[in-house]
Formats: structure tokens, C-alpha cells, sequence
């Protein structure tokens, strides 16, 4: 996944049969994942029971934005004093009815049941439900949850205008981390994993798109159908519906877009797909989900993208910078095996998904490209498990033998969800002479200090295959960052020649510098500003902060249209928190005024919510969920990252 601020990423009756041939043989072989953890972002008592599938019948109205849903658990109790069901909801959510279904003692049974709804956290509430006395330990039951949705963190709703196309209304849900349970009721855990089918109804002339591995449509009914094949946790379900076609751009990929988009989106990635999944077989066994598709989502959806498996969702925006979008989704790629098959258990190990995937993307460029522009970055939130992670892979002395490991850990765990010590249990033992010489307690490095010691990475993996990018920047940078700037030598340096990498390297460094001296900052816009202005929205952005942080009034009118033409969290948020920090905060709210009907009502809140905070410097604001952590701030690897 790959979060709004982070450049790049590199985040009625049943009709489907319970189990494929698939499904049950997968039961059968796949081996039982570790004993359940505790999960303190869930209130449910998911250790008490197997979830065996979940059915979802979804009517979706977009004029009362609103979804009618049945939701079917097959389950089998676990213990036998289990006298309730706990499933993580939200108060959002109107629970109509709970009923459950078993065959005991060779009788159909049925019966209503009592619920009640439990306060929990901000993001979330208990679904307290009663079970009869006839349901025994390892006995097979269902649970149906009559329901409907209404305004929750999962579920967004888009006007025609918030689209690109600007045609017809659409909607899309959004999972991480812990915001299904305002979709559907449900052990909200990555601990817990199951097949999952779906039967959604929507207007005509409106496209349904779900993370799974068959979809078909009943034209004569008007409903898609859909079925994943594969168990996955809850946060990775997912549905968008709007005006969406598509084009083929591989073997096993399609690109989907509204159609005004779709042009482009089709010439971004045509035959690269099919490159960089094979490179990722190469290094870490076959692609397991069948098909991998990508949907390009209007500029509202809140983060950069969301690795869904088989349906990664991408924002529009990225569109506009080849270089970020090649990452993004290589990225998303990569989390097919690190994140998707082999899940974190907890959200304090969420470093076990995004550390892997970023190391597997780095993997997949060097194999594709050779270089890896992305080593020019320095994410805190994904930096410091990569690091762990290469410090792991400098261990075993080669690169392709820690391929080889990644290989069978995939193979061993897919399609359960680890902890640390799974990893680092099946590390020492797929690598023997390691164990015997004690490298998991080497003084300074030792692996309990890697997961749990604040600060920065213990060890800083070596960027030496980028520093023929590098080395320019940190050229110019010095001629800027020097007390008599050498008007000669700075002009010498073209960066309309260079990578967005490297525009942007340079930027981010002197935004961290910023204010400037009032002389540098009149050469820095004299000398780049027109050319920056024509670039992409990632290097704009950071221009414009720039801009805004040294209150360079002759640019400001930049910022100002900047605002009125984008609509999307990543670009307005970073550049209104600026604003608000500084002595510009009217020409913030001038600008809010003139544009919020073209924002999203989420959007808006979170604007506004930075304008109450600026009244008060020391508050510390927030505008988006996955916001990454400075590279000072001191959090550990294990650091609960929840979001809703």
C-alpha cells in the first residue's frame, strides 16, 4: 500500500457454492499459520472460531448512498463454552436482523438471535451476538447479518463531478487497515483469512470491480457475481463501481479506467505488466491469484494505492509522472506475495508486508532495469523494515540466495499470516551456519533491538547503484546550501534533463532547509520556476511547499491555481497544512471557499480540521490515515499502525 504523502511508494439465497475443488484442496495442503496473536486493533473473538467463508449480497443505491447487504459466515466453533460471537462493526452500520443456521443432530435448524452493539475505539464498535446452546464446538454453523451501510470510513461516494468524466456517480470501498468493519461486520484481523463470495446490484450502465478471482455478470438479472478462490483477510476485500471500461495490456492483465482516462492509462502500461510479474516469478515463485489487474480511481481516492489482490486500485494522478507510476505499481506487484499471500498477523507487524514488498520491488527493478531509481528515497514507515530486511539478506552473503529464501517462505506460509518470529524462525533455519553463529544476537544488530529499539534503522543499506543519479543532486544541493552562491556553476547544471528522481531528490532537501535566505530563494524561482511549473503534479508539489514555507509572494498566485485544479488529498493537504502553519493561512481559506464543492466531503473535513488546528500551533495535525512518520521521529518496527 502506499500512502498519500509517500512519493513513492513504493499503500436471499446463496448462489455459490461453499468451497471449490480449489478451496477445499488448498484446506487440505496449506500448512496451519502459528497460534493466534492478539490483535489490539479488534475487539472480536476471532480465536474462538474458524472462519471457513463469507458471502456478501450487496444492493448498492446511489442516491440514498446507501448499501442493502446480507452477509453469510460459515464458521465452526473452536471451544466449547462459546456462548457469543464477537465480530468487529461500526456504528455506521444498521444491524436489522442476526439469524443462524445448522444442522444438529441430523435436524435444519434455525433460530433468530439477540445482538447488541458495544462501544470499542473512534474507528470501530463490538457486534455482540448471541449464540444458541445447540451450536457445539466443531460443529459447522452460519450467521446471516441483515444490514445497511450509511456514511462509514470504508465506503466512499463520489458525485459525477468528482470524477474525471464528470458522467455518472461512483463508489469505491477502502479496506486498510481497519476500515471494512464499516463495510461489513467481520473479524477487522489479518490474523484471520477466508475464501469470500459477493453478488452485487447496481444501476444500468454502471461497471462493478471486486478483488477477486472470477466475476461474471448475469445480464438477464442485472447482477455480478464474484468469488475469490484464495483466502485473504478482511482489509483486502474490496468493490468499485462507476463508469469503468477496459483494455487488455498482457496475458493476464487489464487496465480499467473511465474512458476519458483510459487512452493514457493503456499507453503507461501495455506490455510492462506482463515484464515485471514475470521478473517477480523469477525471483519468488508463480503469481498465485490468477489475473492482475489495475483500476485507475478518481483523484478523492485517499492514498497513492492499494495493493487489492488480482484488482491493485491506483490513483488517476499518478498518471501524470511515468517514473512514480513504474514504482507504485511494481510495488503493488510485489505485495502479491509480500502482503497478499503472506499476511502480517498484527498491524505492529505491518513491517513484515511493506519491509518484504519493498525489498521484493527494489528486487524487481534492479532485475528489469538494472538500476533502481528508487534508492534515491527515504520512507521512514517502509525504509526501516527494508533496511531490516537487506541487513537479513547481507547475512546470508548473496543476493540470489536470499531470493531462494524469499521463494520457499512464500511457499511455506502462503495464504496464512505471520509474526516476526516466523520469519526470523524460518530465516535461521533455511540458513543453519547462521544459527550457529548467533547472528540473531550479534552486539549492536541483534534482532530483538531490530523490531523493538526506536529510531533509526540500526544499519543503512548501500545506495551505491544510484549514485550516478545521486552525485548530481548532491552537487547542486551544495552549490545552493552554500554561503556565496556560484551563480556559474549552478546554471552549468540542467535538471530539465533529469529524472522526476532526482528533481524531486532535490526539492524534498531544500524543502527540509526551508526558510531559506530571502536572496536564495529569488535565485532558486528565478532559475527553475517556469521550468518546474511544467513538470508533473510530484515535483509542482513540492515546489509550491517550497514556495509557501519561504512566503515567496510573487509565486504564490502558483499555489493558488494549483489548489483550484487539483482536487486529490495528496497534493491539497500537504500544501493547506503549509499554509496554515505559516502567516497565509487567509489566502488558505479564500482558496478552501472558492473550491470545496469540488472536493470530497472527506476532503473537506480533513481541511477544515487543519484549519482548527492552526488556531493552536502546538496541535499536532493530521490530515490522512497513513500519513508516514518523519525519519527522526522514534518509533519502532513494531509500531501499531491502524487507520480507519
Amino acid at each position: 500500500m502506499a500512502a498519500a504523502f509517500e512519493r513513492p511508494t513504493f499503500c436471499c439465497c446463496r448462489k455459490v457454492v461453499p468451497g471449490s475443488s480449489k478451496s477445499e484442496e488448498r484446506s487440505r495442503s496449506r500448512p496451519r499459520g502459528p497460534p493466534c496473536p492478539v490483535d489490539i486493533a479488534s475487539s472480536s473473538n476471532f480465536q474462538h472460531f474458524e472462519l471457513r467463508h463469507l458471502h456478501l449480497e450487496l444492493e448498492v443505491n446511489f442516491v440514498r448512498r446507501q448499501i442493502e447487504a446480507v452477509e453469510v459466515l460459515d464458521l465452526v466453533s473452536l471451544e466449547p463454552a462459546t456462548r457469543s460471537l464477537v465480530l468487529d462493526s461500526h456504528q455506521s452500520l444498521l444491524i436489522r436482523s442476526v439469524s443462524a443456521k445448522c444442522s444438529c443432530n441430523s435436524a435444519h435448524n434455525s433460530w433468530p438471535l439477540s445482538h447488541r452493539l458495544e462501544p470499542f475505539t473512534d474507528y470501530g464498535s463490538s457486534l455482540v451476538i448471541t449464540l444458541p446452546a445447540a451450536i457445539k464446538a466443531h460443529t459447522n454453523f452460519q450467521i446471516i447479518i441483515k444490514y445497511t451501510t450509511a456514511d462509514g470510513p470504508a465506503i466512499w461516494w463520489l458525485d459525477p463531478e468528482l470524477t474525471s468524466g464528470n458522467s455518472k456517480p461512483f463508489l469505491f470501498t477502502h479496506g486498510h487497515s481497519v476500515c471494512n468493519r464499516s463495510f461489513f461486520p467481520c473479524f477487522d484481523t489479518p490474523a484471520v483469512k477466508s475464501t469470500y463470495s459477493a453478488t452485487v446490484m447496481v444501476p444500468p450502465g454502471i461497471k462493478v470491480l471486486m478483488s477477486a478471482t472470477q466475476s461474471r455478470f448475469d445480464e438477464q438479472e442485472n447482477i455480478y457475481r464474484f468469488q475469490m478462490e484464495y483466502p485473504v483477510p478482511a482489509y483486502l476485500l474490496a468493490l468499485v463501481a462507476g463508469d469503468l471500461i477496459s483494455a487488455d495490456i498482457g496475458p493476464r492483465s487489464r487496465v480499467w479506467a473511465e474512458p476519458c482516462l483510459l487512452k493514457m492509462a493503456t499507453a503507461k502500461l501495455n506490455g510492462t505488466v506482463e515484464q515485471w510479474l514475470s521478473a517477480a516469478e523469477n525471483l519468488f515463485g508463480p503469481y498465485m491469484w490468477e489475473r492482475y489487474d489495475v483500476v485507475f480511481l478518481p483523484p478523492s481516492f485517499p492514498i497513492v494505492a492499494m495493493e487489492n489482490p488480482c484488482l491493485t486500485f491506483i490513483i488517476s494522478c499518478i498518471l501524470e509522472s511515468d517514473e512514480f507510476l513504474i514504482i507504485d505499481v511494481i510495488h503493488e506487484i510485489a505485495h502479491s506475495w509480500f502482503g497478499n499471500a503472506v499476511t502480517n498477523a498484527t498491524w505492529e507487524e505491518m513491517w513484515l508486508s511493506e519491509g518484504l514488498a519493498t525489498y521484493a520491488q527494489r528486487r524487481i527493478t534492479t532485475e528489469t532495469y538494472g538500476v533502481n531509481p528508487s534508492s534515491l528515497m527515504n520512507l521512514f514507515t517502509y525504509e526501516k523494515g527494508f533496511c531490516f530486511v537487506y541487513y537479513l539478506s547481507q547475512l546470508c552473503g548473496d543476493t540470489k540466495c536470499f531470493d531462494s529464501f524469499l521463494r520457499a517462505y512464500v511457499e511455506k506460509f502462503k495464504f496464512t499470516s505471520v509474526v516476526a518470529g516466523d520469519l526470523l524462525e524460518f530465516f535461521l533455519g533455511f540458513f543453519p551456519e547462521l544459527r550457529v553463529k548467533c547472528v540473531d544476537n550479534k552486539k549492536g544488530l541483534e534482532f530483538e533491538r531490530w523490531l523493538n529499539a526506536s529510531g533509526p534503522p540500526l544499519l543503512e543499506p548501500d545506495l551505491s547503484q544510484g549514485s550516478s543519479l545521486i552525485k548530481p543532486v548532491e552537487t547542486l544541493y551544495q552549490l545552493w546550501s552554500s554561503e556565496t552562491l556560484d551563480g556559474n556553476h549552478i546554471t552549468d547544471i540542467d535538471i530539465s534533463k533529469w529524472k522526476t528522481f532526482q528533481i524531486v531528490h532535490l526539492l524534498d532537501k531544500l524543502l527540509d532547509r526551508s526558510p531559506l535566505p530571502p536572496e536564495v530563494m529569488m535565485k532558486l524561482s528565478k532559475s527553475y520556476s517556469a521550468l518546474l511549473n511544467s513538470m508533473n503534479a510530484e515535483i509542482r508539489i513540492r515546489w509550491l511547499q517550497i514556495v509557501v514555507r519561504n512566503n515567496y509572494l510573487p509565486d504564490f498566485y502558483k499555489v493558488r491555481r494549483f489548489l483550484e485544479n487539483h482536487t486529490s488529498r495528496m497534493y491539497t493537504g500537504p500544501l493547506y497544512e503549509d499554509l496554515c502553519a505559516g502567516t497565509m493561512k487567509a489566502i488558505a481559506m479564500e482558496t478552501f471557499y472558492l473550491t470545496q464543492n469540488r472536493l470530497h466531503v472527506n476532503l473537506r473535513r480533513a481541511i477544515q480540521q487543519i484549519f482548527a488546528h492552526s488556531a493552536n500551533p502546538a496541535a499536532v495535525m493530521t490530515l490522512l490515515e497513513d500519513k508516514p512518520s518523519d525519519t527522526t521521529n522514534p518509533i519502532s518496527l513494531r509500531n501499531v499502525n491502524v487507520s480507519a
